[in-house]
């Protein structure tokens, strides 16, 4: 990927690998909700050997505004190979068992602006016969589980909906990656008990890269994850029910 936007560029993961991006000289077009963090980000891959690099304040919950974004993307790096959608939130569960409005926020995010980006990407990446499509969902969406099945249950949908994508986009040449990272010490995490399940965006940043030089189709990061959900997916329902999870 040498002409890249980069959604949700100020998030942690996002910004780990906007560092490797910049160190190879690519063309970057940083989008987030905070005009001063955007702009650190940017001069720090100017720093580290990006070509180009424009920025754009935008709050990604605004669907309207999705298609003319990817327009001005492209119009000011000259064309895009690659996207990255790293943009998300938490949620809060117990917030949203008990008001659907704070439920939907979450699918708002995870989900629906995803869905809104990836239109309008998937079309002119269709178009070109080229471009690798870059998008951060979570081991939370393989299993519903008490503690956060709406986040989950928006990272699942997303992860469905890039199976598909992926199985329509094939035939043009175009990769659809999904990267399911499990948990890693961001400031998403920060209320969290850290253990050694954790990792660090840099570790999951590498991770994501060498998935997109691949064209990979879905990765766990860091790999153990794989094995860890295969079993998690494996508990007979009327067991997963008495667990705590």
């Amino acid at each position: 990927m040498k002409k890249v936007l980069v959604l949700g560029a100020t998030s942690a993961m996002a910004q780990a690998t906007v560092r490797l991006l910049a160190a190879r000289g690519a063309s970057l077009y940083l989008v987030g909700r905070n005009a001063e963090r955007l702009e650190a980000v940017a001069q720090d891959a100017r720093t580290r050997g990006s070509t180009k690099v424009a920025t754009e304040a935008l709050d990604l919950d605004d669907l309207a505004q999705h298609e003319a974004l990817v327009e001005r993307a492209t119009v000011a790096l000259g064309g895009l190979d690659g996207a990255l959608l790293a943009h998300g939130i938490l949620g809060n569960q117990e917030a949203s068992q008990r008001a659907y409005a704070e439920a939907e926020k979450v699918f708002r995010t995870n989900f629906l602006s995803a869905v809104s980006l990836l239109t309008p990407l998937a079309n002119r990446f269709e178009a070109q016969k080229a471009g690798t499509l870059v998008v951060i969902s979570s081991v939370a969406g393989d299993r519903g589980r008490q503690s956060n099945y709406i986040y989950g249950a928006s990272k699942g949908a997303l992860s469905v909906y890039l199976q598909g994508l992926r199985n329509r986009l094939a035939r043009s040449g175009v990769a659809v990656v999904t990267v399911k990272p499990g948990f890693v010490d961001t400031p998403m995490t920060a209320d969290m008990k850290k253990n050694a399940l954790f990792a660090s965006p840099e570790q999951v940043a590498r991770g994501i890269l060498r998935a997109a030089d691949k064209r990979r189709n879905e990765v766990y990061l860091p790999g153990f994850w794989r094995l860890i959900m295969f079993i998690i997916r494996s508990i007979p329902e009327g067991i997963f029910k008495r667990l705590k999870l």
